[in-house]
C-alpha cells in the first residue's frame, strides 16, 4: 500500500517542508538571482569632497610655494606629521624624504602620504592617481597637500602638538607614561 504522503504532494523547493495545508512552514525565503539583495552602505564609498585648492593653485599662497620649491623636504616633513596625527616626527620624514630624493624615490614616498590623506578627509583622487601626481608633478603635489591641510585650519608652523593644544585651547593634555611605576 502507498501512503498518500509520499506521490501525492507536489515537489517543493530545497529547504522547504509543507504542513497539512501545503503552505510551506520553513522561514528561509526562496533565492531569485533576478532581484539581489540590498546591501547595506559600505563606509570605503562615501561620497568624495573635491581638494579645497587645484592642483596648480600656487597663486593663492606664494609662502607655501616657495618654501616647497626651495625645501620640498620641510614641507614634507609637516604635512607628515599632521597627517601620521602626530605618531611620526617632522623632522625624521623630512630626512627620510631628502634621503629617499638622492636615489628618486622620494615621490613614492610622498605619495603614500597623499593616499592616506586623502582616506583621513575623503578627497578625491584627482586630476588622476597619487603615484603620477607625486612622479609628475611632485612640487605642485606636495604644495596641494600643504594648501589643504591649512585650509581645514591646521597651523602647519606649529605641527600637531601645537595645533592639538590650541584646538583644546591651550588646555595641556598630561603625557601617557608607558611601562607604570617602576623602581
Amino acid at each position: 500500500m502507498v501512503s498518500a504522503n509520499s506521490n501525492s504532494r507536489p515537489s517543493q523547493p530545497h529547504g522547504y517542508a509543507t504542513a497539512a495545508t501545503g503552505i510551506p512552514i520553513n522561514s528561509t525565503p526562496p533565492f531569485h538571482p533576478e532581484k539581489p539583495e540590498p546591501r547595506p552602505p559600505n563606509p570605503q564609498r562615501q561620497s568624495k569632497v573635491a581638494w579645497s585648492t587645484g592642483l596648480c593653485g600656487c597663486y593663492s599662497d606664494c609662502d607655501s610655494c616657495c618654501l616647497t620649491c626651495c625645501c620640498p623636504c620641510i614641507t614634507f616633513g609637516r604635512i607628515s606629521e599632521i597627517v601620521d596625527r602626530g605618531s611620526s616626527s617632522c623632522c625624521l620624514n623630512g630626512t627620510r624624504y631628502t634621503l629617499l630624493s638622492f636615489v628618486a624615490l622620494s615621490c613614492f614616498y610622498s605619495c603614500c602620504y597623499r593616499s592616506k590623506m586623502r582616506q583621513q578627509y575623503l578627497l578625491q583622487e584627482s586630476p588622476c592617481c597619487d603615484c603620477c601626481v607625486h612622479f609628475f608633478c611632485q612640487t605642485c603635489a606636495l604644495c596641494q597637500e600643504y594648501r589643504e591641510l591649512k585650509n581645514r585650519g591646521f597651523d602647519m608652523t606649529i605641527r600637531w602638538h601645537g595645533n592639538m593644544q590650541r584646538q583644546n585651547r591651550g588646555i595641556a593634555i598630561p603625557p601617557v607614561v608607558q611601562g607604570g611605576m617602576t623602581r
